[in-house]
């Protein structure tokens, strides 16, 4: 059994949501094209859409109120 590492471990935990029901959806703060701070969600706004995968503004209260 090979390792894996923590940041593929979490876009694979996404990305099997995300394919999993389609009523999922990931936002935050740079997750989306740029894939994240840490490139933790590359690759899931071009396979999801930015309708599933988007960005919000770095504001707490806008992504509550998103939520």
């Amino acid at each position: 059994m090979g390792t894996t590492d923590f940041r593929t471990a979490i876009n694979e935990a996404l990305d099997e949501e995300l394919a999993r029901d389609e009523r999922v959806i990931f936002f935050g703060e740079d997750v989306a094209a740029p894939g994240g701070v840490f490139a933790v969600s590359g690759g899931l706004q071009e396979k999801y859409g930015s309708d599933r995968d988007f960005d919000t503004p770095i504001s707490e209260l806008a992504i509550t109120g998103a939520a």
